[in-house]
């Protein structure tokens, strides 16, 4: 399970309220400007026993992103959100970019969206897409944003329940359990 573009305080407690209810754990792929400007709720996801990894410090689109630009931004996320995890904005990244991060990070990308992210899907879509697809070793994406909100905090709870009933379990990820994953 993991989280993208936050740490937002209307939003972020409320998704680790219901990951505490749950007894769940995520990795939440925080934007260095939002862990700039919220540090209490960034400090509060880690107190709570959840992941973080980078997430660039301004959520630059790799595609549109010169190459400098772009690692300038995630070694400057890197000054706020101590992570060998790094997730790209929009899963959009250049050869030439994701080369040169591999040499510091893990990146990290996912197999499962939520779709929470997009204000035509209702919350009711954005959980049936993952029961359909989810499957044992999946990372999904929900995100911890304004923009998500409506539905993220519908959703996630209902397939947090969907989860638990069918004997899955979610797991932070770390620099060791995603080897495999990057390589």
């Amino acid at each position: 399970m993991t989280f993208d573009d936050g740490p937002i305080p209307e939003v972020t407690p409320l998704v680790l309220d219901i990951l505490d209810a749950y007894n769940a754990k995520a990795t939440f792929f925080c934007v260095g400007e939002n862990v700039q400007r919220n540090s209490a709720v960034f400090q509060d996801v880690i107190a709570r026993g959840h992941a973080v990894g980078n997430h660039t410090f301004q959520h630059e689109n790799g595609w549109r992103t010169s190459q400098m630009s772009y690692l300038k931004s995630a070694l400057k996320c890197r000054e706020y959100v101590d992570s060998k995890l790094f997730r790209p904005p929009y899963g959009r990244i250049r050869k030439q970019q994701a080369n040169t991060l591999k040499k510091q990070f893990n990146l990290i990308m996912w197999d499962l969206l939520s779709g929470d992210f997009d204000v035509n899907r209702t919350p009711e879509e954005c959980y049936n897409g993952l029961v359909r697809y989810t499957k044992p070793g999946s990372v999904v994406v929900f995100h911890d944003s304004l923009k998500a909100k409506e539905r993220v905090l519908v959703a996630l709870p209902k397939y947090l329940a969907f989860l638990k009933n069918e004997g899955y379990s979610c797991a932070v990820l770390t620099a060791e359990n995603t080897q495999k994953r990057t390589k």
